[in-house]
């Protein structure tokens, strides 16, 4: 209770309803109007003289201090204006659609939400708190805990064959992390970022902060177009070859030599960013466009926010063996470095071979969700929709072939009030598509309320183009 009633002095005090010099009430007549002890108004009285805001006088009681109130040019709601540079590039960037859950939907088709894993989330419990006495209580090294990238550096080679020691391996706060280091530590403001188009959505918007040029490259069913790439001279190549986000091309072997040629004859570095490669539903994946890098220019990036869950904000950087320093000290001003148990518990995950147990299971059960959810569609959309399945990854493109832009935005609404979350897959391209499209993740949704949702989808779809014909 005192500490409420030192609240609302502090905030009269502070916006001037009580003026500076002021006598405050006494504290019996005070308590008396609020109806609770005098003790009570005598602690809060104290509060405000430790912080400074009352001065207590022998004679004269308690008095409000000179200065205590704020300046009158702080009191307006007036916006104040960016004080930097990247502070101004921050206010132009428009909201992401990616990473925007919405609460209490039945069927939310979101992209990126985790998949629902009780066994892993209690195993992975068990593991964070042996791994709390593993890790100390001591600041972590800014490289990562060297058990973890050791596990990662025997991981990687067996399972994206790529050869590297433990000293290039630097443990980040996951994909975005990466992407920002990789910006400071390798583009100026200013510099040209080669992006593929459609695009990450987080990635333009971290290049756009920095004050980067981005230039969206096309991609088609092959990957990014790697002939488009010479005229730019890009000084970054941003790039998702095992599985391209969103379409799901993978870029061919013919294009990944020439993207590597590329990068050599233009000393252009490429950003690989390997997301979700560990989810591939036909056979093994490609090995990873750094596995071929012979000049040292891929700098890989990996992830666990699919493979586990996103909220242990863990990632890699495979980072070539001349910007190593480089990036270790970007790393460093930071953070300090990553989280120590959380680094811990992965390693022994990783080395009891536990992961790739899991990843198992998690690759036969998002394909099951997956095959309902195109079965479904396909089902419900009874010729309306072309499906992109591309056999990997945790989500699907469709593009809706009867639609026009502001029916789409009718369907997305309509579906809501049902309890289906469906997003748009334009917001990852420059310009719009020449027809509208979904961007639709299954991993989130349990395989039984999948049939449900695209019953409720095709439900939506029908009424959408009957009002049409009305």
């Amino acid at each position: 209770m005192y500490e409420q009633v030192a609240r609302a002095l502090r905030h009269a005090i502070l916006h001037g309803h009580l003026s500076p010099g002021e006598r405050m009430p006494a504290t019996r007549t005070l308590a008396q109007m609020l109806g609770v002890s005098r003790n009570t108004i005598a602690t809060a009285y104290e509060i405000l003289r430790a912080d400074q805001l009352t001065v207590a006088y022998e004679r004269s009681g308690t008095r409000v201090a000179e200065m205590a109130s704020v300046p009158a040019e702080m009191k307006r709601d007036a916006v104040t204006p960016p004080q930097s540079r990247y502070a101004a590039r921050l206010r132009e960037l428009r909201p992401s659609g990616l990473g925007r859950h919405r609460e209490n939907l039945p069927y939310d088709l979101h992209y990126g939400d985790p998949p629902h894993n009780p066994a892993l989330v209690r195993s992975w419990s068990r593991r964070l708190l042996a791994a709390a006495r593993i890790a100390g209580p001591f600041y972590p090294d800014a490289k990562g805990f060297p058990p973890l990238r050791r596990a990662l550096v025997e991981y990687l080679a067996r399972r994206r064959g790529i050869t590297c020691s433990e000293s290039d391996v630097l443990i980040v706060g996951g994909t975005q992390q990466a992407i920002a280091l990789s910006l400071r530590t390798l583009v100026d403001e200013g510099d040209t970022v080669a992006i593929e188009e459609p695009h990450y959505q987080h990635l333009k918007q971290a290049i756009t902060a920095h004050g980067a040029r981005s230039v969206g490259i096309p991609t088609d069913q092959s990957g990014i177009v790697t002939s488009e790439l010479r005229r730019h001279r890009a000084r970054l190549i941003c790039v998702t070859p095992s599985h391209q986000f969103p379409s799901g091309a993978v870029l061919t072997l013919e294009r990944r030599l020439e993207l590597l040629d590329i990068a050599a004859s233009d000393g252009s570095w490429i950003l690989e960013d390997d997301y979700d490669s560990e989810f591939q539903y036909r056979g093994r994946p490609l090995a990873a466009l750094r596995s071929l890098d012979l000049s040292a220019r891929v700098v890989y990036v990996g992830t666990f926010s699919k493979t586990l869950f996103p909220s242990l904000r863990l990632g890699f950087i495979v980072t070539p063996p001349g910007l190593r320093e480089d990036f270790i000290k970007a790393k460093r001003l930071d953070d300090l470095g990553s989280p120590a148990a959380e680094q811990a518990a992965l390693a022994t995950f990783i080395r009891s071979r536990q992961f790739e147990k899991n990843l198992r299971r998690t690759v036969l059960d998002l394909n099951q969700r997956r095959r309902i959810l195109i079965d479904g569609l396909l089902r419900h959309g009874r010729g309306r929709l072309q499906i992109n399945d591309t056999g990997a990854g945790v989500h699907i493109v469709v593009w809706l072939t009867t639609l026009s832009y502001p029916q789409l935005e009718r369907l997305i609404e309509l579906a809501l009030s049902r309890g289906l979350g469906l997003y748009p897959i334009h917001p990852h391209y420059h310009s719009l598509p020449p027809r509208p499209g979904l961007l639709l993740g299954y991993a989130g949704v349990p395989a039984e309320a999948l049939t449900r949702a695209t019953e409720i989808f095709g439900e939506c779809l029908d009424a959408v183009q009957s009002a049409r014909g009305r």
